[in-house]
């Protein structure tokens, strides 16, 4: 069974970055986010930094170690993920009537729920430490990060800088729209050269986007700095003329996934409460069918091999590991009721997490079953053609040659591809597919090695087209077979 790891839970430091001040940071790396439980170890006294929705990791860790969480910290209206502000809020609420709990957002984000309007200047009490807030606007124009004291000191130990500085990189500047694209590239050079610059080298910074994230210009792997390794490597501080910084903020960024366009103003409302991970109804085939016509989508989460053997016809094959997050939020219209398709309780609770994480929360249930009961039913399933890299070599020197198109990504696209192969990133195939794609051909699809074009055939297969063929193992097998590839252009 092939899974993907959820959240993945580490103890920090690099060193200590403030006496008594301790950070556990949560990595998703689906979404190429962290989040952060901090608190005063002197105290108890905790708060949770951009949690996501699936609060009950921050609560377990709180409480084994005998903390009380009494704020949810967010540093800016999140495009790429829902806010778990308000889960803690309801669950701190259930399990502790006299809990002081408070939700702190930037005033700036003219958030419409009960909260405290944090201003650059302003000070939160954390036990014997505190956080100051500083207003970063650029990534997002609300933008605040958040900088640990120790008490009576007036230089932090550590700054939580959300998606303003990123190791390596920034948060990018054009996610509100082309219109506000140049000036929060402006804002973001103030913030990095005018504020987060005067900071003293050997402060950490804990950002929460990185390598993964659709909101970066660019990103190292690593999760956790500091001023003085950015000072030194990171080509955004070397970028001292502020519109040479603008011009690299702003150019060769990627297309982001379509849900980011939903992500502000849920957050900016608030998320409705679900009050935990919800558990998934185990539905009949016929249920399922209702569900179908009623207007709820199928979303297949098994193996691309998986899927093409077989599966609800117009369904959304989405491998668990392609990811989830990043494709059912491109894909996927936002506000679907979704029905799922899993092999195993593991597999529906990993795509239960990543769904809601990202505001995709109608879910319906599961096809009780699998796709056997579904056959067993007597309802239709769709299949596709494979072709192998050699075969399909053999393929192409022949008169009646299929049409090729290649799904990934621009940079994978430049790096090496088939002669003759049309490229259309696949989150861009409902756009722009019936312009640029013969629907009188054998269509071969491939990426890199399958995920992603499976999810670009269950497109194609919804918008009618018939001929489809899947390269197995993707471009990688064209390149392990020896065979060539041409770089760049388009």
């Amino acid at each position: 069974m092939q899974t993907t790891l959820s959240t993945l839970q580490v103890d920090m430091t690099p060193e200590k970055p403030l006496k008594g001040l301790y950070v556990k940071q949560f990595v998703d790396e689906n979404l190429g986010n962290s989040s952060y439980l901090i608190a005063s170890e002197e105290t108890g006294d905790a708060a949770v930094i951009d949690p996501q929705r699936d609060v009950e990791k921050y609560l377990q860790t709180a409480d084994g170690l005998g903390f009380r969480v009494g704020y949810a910290l967010d540093s800016h209206l999140h495009a790429d993920f829902v806010s778990g502000a308000h889960e803690l809020a309801h669950r701190l609420g259930i399990a502790h009537q006299n809990q002081k709990f408070q939700i702190g957002a930037s005033a700036a984000a003219a958030a419409e729920f009960k909260h405290i309007a944090l201003k650059d200047g302003d000070q939160l009490t954390l036990g014997h430490l505190s956080i100051g807030i500083l207003s970063t606007p650029g990534h997002t124009p609300e933008h605040i990060s958040f900088a640990a004291y120790a008490a009576k000191s007036e230089t932090p130990g550590a700054l939580f800088s959300g998606g303003s500085l990123i190791v390596g990189g920034t948060g990018r500047p054009d996610l509100l729209g082309h219109e506000h694209t140049v000036p929060l590239a402006h804002d973001l050079y103030h913030t990095l050269h005018k504020k987060i610059s005067l900071l003293p080298d050997d402060v950490i910074v804990y950002p929460t986007h990185g390598a993964g994230s659709f909101c970066n210009t660019t990103s190292s792997g690593a999760r956790v700095t500091t001023i003085g390794q950015e000072r030194q490597t990171n080509p955004f501080f070397q970028l001292t003329a502020e519109e040479a910084f603008v011009m690299r903020a702003t150019n060769g960024l990627s297309n982001y996934p379509t849900y980011y366009r939903h992500s502000r103003a849920v957050n900016r409302k608030g998320a409705r409460i679900l009050g935990g991970v919800p558990i998934l109804a185990a539905l009949r085939p016929s249920e399922v069918q209702r569900e179908i016509h009623s207007g709820a989508v199928v979303i297949d989460v098994r193996t691309s091999r998986m899927f093409i053997a077989g599966h609800i016809p117009n369904a959304y094959g989405i491998p668990l590991v392609t990811p989830l997050t990043t494709w059912a939020g491109w894909v996927v219209p936002f506000g679907s009721p979704i029905v799922l398709v899993a092999d195993t309780p593991e597999q529906r609770s990993e795509a239960v997490l990543q769904l809601i994480r990202i505001g995709y929360d109608d879910l319906r249930g599961y096809l009780a079953g699998g796709l056997g009961a579904w056959q067993g039913a007597g309802f239709s399933v769709a299949r596709w053609k494979s072709v192998s890299a050699r075969d399909l070599h053999t393929w192409l020197a022949e008169p009646e040659k299929p049409f090729v198109l290649d799904v990934r990504y621009n940079r994978e696209w430049a790096q090496g591809h088939i002669a003759g192969a049309r490229h259309v990133e696949a989150g861009s195939l409902p756009e722009v597919a019936r312009a640029v794609l013969p629907d009188d051909r054998p269509l071969v699809v491939h990426c890199a090695r399958g995920n992603r074009s499976t999810v670009a055939l269950s497109i194609l297969e919804q918008m009618g087209f018939k001929n489809l063929v899947a390269l197995e193992d993707g471009i990688a097998s064209w390149v392990d077979a020896g065979f060539e590839t041409l770089q760049g252009g388009e």
